[in-house]
């Protein structure tokens, strides 16, 4: 994906001027934004997929300089944060149910289905971070994008 030096916004493959500000794309200039965004040695897309490998990552991409400025990695950094606590919680209730005398049997039904799912989401966050792409998660999505003012 290309984008304009002077505006920032997205030009298309192959168009000699940014539809955002009419300025003209130079050859060469044209060739060095159509290659990925580096920031700090990682391409955005790497950096926004890593976020997503525990919250290690995501605390460290959000403190350090460089990743820290970029709105797509910090996104990606916060919803995992949030999609974490989140999870966290859902296992302190679903541990909290077990003992319920009559529910304590089906959760042990509902919980492996609840790790699946979550290990599918999971594996759709992390690999929509790698394609470039701003997956929202419905309610974690929404407050992760203020948290990064994006």
């Amino acid at each position: 994906m290309a984008f304009c030096i002077a505006c920032g916004g997205q030009v298309p493959a192959g168009a000699n001027a940014c539809p955002a500000c009419g300025r003209a794309v130079a050859g060469a200039s044209a060739a060095a934004s159509s290659a990925p965004a580096t920031v700090g040695g990682l391409t955005d897309n790497m950096a926004g997929a890593l976020a997503y490998v525990t919250i290690i990552p995501a605390i460290v991409f959000l403190v350090m300089e460089p990743y820290n400025r970029n709105r797509f990695i910090r996104f990606h950094s916060f919803q995992c944060i949030i999609a974490a606590v989140a999870w966290t919680a859902l296992w302190i209730a679903l541990g909290i149910v077990v003992h319920i005398p009559f529910f304590g049997w089906l959760t042990f039904l509902v919980w492996p289905l609840v790790s699946l799912a979550g290990f599918v989401v999971w594996l759709i966050l992390v690999l929509k971070a790698y394609q470039g792409q701003k997956f929202k998660l419905p309610v974690i999505g929404d407050i992760a994008e203020k948290q990064a003012n994006a």
